[in-house]
């Protein structure tokens, strides 16, 4: 294994051990393994906390101004084919009636079946 161990996916923390086969973070107290590609990736999450992926459905839940001009996202648009990305705005789409635009996750709502 290698001298460097990855920082703590929860909280960045550089201060990370290893026990046996697991990892922990003296910080925040999170463990996870290096074999689990699931616990390295980050996870999105819905206002709900449904989990996204790339190509969900989502409602709108609140009115969202648009910054730069006076019109607004309205509750309940209905958003299709969404794309996960890094950053503060977490979703990429294209709203209907607006255009393309960054939304953040905590304020839509995954559709199911």
């Amino acid at each position: 294994m290698s001298d460097t161990l990855p920082p703590c996916p929860e909280c960045s923390s550089e201060f990370t051990y290893q026990v046996d086969a697991l990892l922990n973070c003296p910080e925040c107290g999170h463990e996870w393994s290096l074999d689990d590609p699931s616990e390295t990736a980050e996870v999105i999450r819905d206002s709900v906390g449904n989990v996204l992926a790339d190509g969900d459905t989502v409602t709108v839940i609140k009115d969202l101004k648009i910054k730069g001009t006076s019109s607004t996202v309205k509750v309940g648009t209905k958003v299709r084919n969404i794309r996960l990305v890094g950053g503060d705005h977490d979703i990429d789409c294209k709203v209907p009636g607006v255009g393309p635009m960054g939304l953040k996750s905590q304020f839509v709502k995954k559709v199911t079946g």
